[in-house]
């Protein structure tokens, strides 16, 4: 797309001021680094704070009689379980079993609060819709969302909101900083503690330069959320996931409750229930590759005798751990920890072996 036809967030012009490279991505301008680089603003996200403009995610409220009881006909997540102001990882299935999008789904009480994935939100949105006509859906395309991730955030936001910092992992609150109405959840996509804020658009601008006066925060962009989110192990919708995956194969059969595993009546609950009996053929898998040459999306997973099993769904270079890393689909046969593999970059085979996910630990607050 030319840059005329993107779409652009709320903090647009405070990208461009702050000096950030802008990249086309899911039809938006958006952000890719800033003047400090890829590398610098990886590195401080694991160290202080980093602030992440999401904007272009897909926001929207849910309300309706029942609505949580509603929306288990579309996801395999237990949303009746949800308890108030609590949050709740899931995903959107096909009739087939595959992976229409994941998002995260908020319970705030009188109403269900939802963010899905910038590039599907227009699917995902049609596809509530056309399911769950008792749902009244309610897009918040006029708010902005902004990430605050990394050990210090909890400190920098709970010097303008204290009850913000009091959030449990996961937990959620409409709350008021800084002068905006906000929908705050303690969660995010780095594997760092911190939070992703969604604020009226009218008030990002001021918001997003208060957080930045912080002496905590710097801004990142797409490059370092990328190699944050991939240290954490963290599916990317489109590279590691779609329509052809199914959870059990992706290793995501953890977000099918409890409760569900005994009634089997979401969107393709048959084809995931009977992979989960039968056992998947491949897996998502961790890979580490020897040496610091990062086998990139798309390269070709060999075993042993040099046969293509498999393909890299992501993969680069893991600043925290100064080695590359990367996550790909490999027959279960060779996806034990420590299976030796083969992988195929710019025409090379390159050593590699089978890794426990994340590369780098977590550190949510518990």
């Amino acid at each position: 797309m030319t840059e005329e036809n993107l779409q652009t967030t709320p903090l647009d012009a405070l990208h461009r001021e702050l000096g950030a490279r802008m990249v086309p991505f899911a039809g938006y301008a958006m952000p890719v680094q800033y003047p400090a680089g890829i590398m610098a603003e990886h590195l401080h996200c694991r160290a202080k704070a980093a602030l992440f403009d999401v904007s272009h995610m897909g926001q929207a409220t849910l309300t309706g009689d029942a609505a949580a009881a509603v929306l288990e006909r579309l996801v395999p997540g237990d949303m009746i379980g949800l308890k108030s102001h609590r949050q709740r990882y899931t995903l959107l299935t096909t009739p087939s079993g595959g992976i229409l999008d994941d998002l995260m789904v908020s319970n705030f009480g009188s109403f269900h609060f939802v963010v899905v994935n910038a590039s599907r939100k227009e699917v995902d949105f049609a596809h509530m819709a056309a399911h769950l006509p008792e749902v009244r859906i309610a897009r918040h395309e006029d708010r902005a969302l902004l990430a605050l991730q990394g050990p210090a955030a909890a400190t920098v936001l709970g010097r303008l909101a204290p009850n913000a910092a009091a959030l449990p992992f996961m937990g959620v609150g409409e709350l008021k900083i800084a002068g905006a109405d906000c929908f705050v959840s303690r969660s995010g996509y780095t594997g760092e503690d911190g939070f992703e804020i969604s604020v009226p658009g009218d008030r990002a601008v001021a918001f997003a330069r208060t957080l930045l006066d912080q002496p905590e925060v710097m801004p990142a962009g797409l490059g370092a959320r990328d190699s944050l989110r991939l240290e954490a192990g963290l599916c990317l919708y489109g590279n590691d996931i779609d329509e052809t995956t199914n959870p059990v194969e992706a290793a995501l059969n953890w977000v099918i409750g409890k409760r569900r595993r005994s009634e089997w009546n979401f969107l393709g609950a048959a084809p995931v229930r009977d992979m989960l009996e039968r056992g998947p053929a491949r897996l998502r898998v961790g890979i580490r590759p020897d040496g610091r040459a990062p086998a990139r999306a798309g390269t070709d997973i060999a075993d042993a005798n040099g046969t293509v099993v498999g393909k890299i769904t992501s993969g680069g270079f893991g600043p925290t751990l100064n080695a590359p890393v990367a996550m790909g689909y490999v027959p279960t046969a060779l996806a034990a920890d420590g299976t030796a593999l083969t992988l195929m970059v710019r025409g090379k085979p390159l050593p590699a072996r089978v890794v426990p996910t994340p590369f780098v630990p977590h550190r949510y607050v518990r």
